[in-house]
């Protein structure tokens, strides 16, 4: 789906070069960063949500078959993400996001890229090839949706493994340099208590809020898209 997804931004971006003004330059650099940036979070998430699953097994045994190759990705299918809002609703929220971001809905920076380049086209009379990139616009955002629906519109088909209930994990912290015994402080943990690797939360929460609150502070990336295009008008 990311594959042929990318063969419509790739539309747009190549309607921007077609155009060859200052305005459409300017889109098309914007355009390629804010697809970056939405590009870069979604791989992100998908990779995190494979990690989330290591604990997890299908509740129904006969799904477990559903994957012949399993040294591949954990993501592989639509339909393994089905109820994912009730596994991890802020990776789950954080997707969606994402995917509303491709779409090209406002307030996300996405609908901006879009915007910029379409009004570029239809600036220099690109009447028909805005009319193209406004349907296949429409069309992806069906297939981003039907992603949405899977996630936050079905059960989920995941529960903790049976065989770690029973699992009983301990660490000692130190409380000081000396490694000190009597001043060792035990702690038990469930799978349940596993959380992600904070480089991994960090990295998502920077890129979706750049997503959700680029209406906020658009003028860096705006200053940024004008100055390459200073920059590649005058080279």
């Amino acid at each position: 789906m990311y594959a042929y997804s990318t063969i419509s931004h790739v539309g747009f971006i190549l309607l921007a070069l077609s155009v060859n003004s200052v305005e459409s330059i300017q889109a098309y650099i914007f355009y390629i960063i804010s697809y970056s940036i939405s590009n870069l979070n979604a791989f992100v998430i998908l990779v995190t949500i494979g990690f989330s699953f290591y604990l997890y097994v299908y509740k129904d045994e006969k799904q477990s078959d559903d994957l012949i190759d399993r040294n591949n990705s954990p993501i592989q299918l639509i339909s393994q993400l089905k109820g994912y809002f009730y596994v991890n609703p802020y990776l789950a929220l954080s997707l969606a996001i994402t995917l509303f971001s491709f779409a090209g809905v406002p307030p996300l920076i996405g609908f901006f890229a879009k915007q910029m380049v379409l009004s570029a086209a239809l600036s220099n009379g690109y009447v028909f090839m805005v009319l193209i990139a406004i349907l296949t616009s429409v069309t992806s955002a069906v297939y981003y949706l039907s992603l949405i629906k899977n996630m936050f519109f079905y059960n989920d088909q995941y529960m903790i493994n049976p065989s770690l209930e029973k699992l009983n994990l301990t660490g000692n912290i130190v409380s000081n340099v000396r490694n000190d015994k009597e001043n060792l402080e035990k702690v038990n943990f469930k799978p349940e208590n596993i959380v992600l690797s904070s480089s991994l939360s960090i990295t998502i929460s920077i890129l979706t809020l750049g997503l959700l609150l680029f209406m906020f502070i658009p003028n860096e990336l705006f200053t940024l898209a004008n100055i390459a295009t200073i920059i590649l008008f005058k080279a």
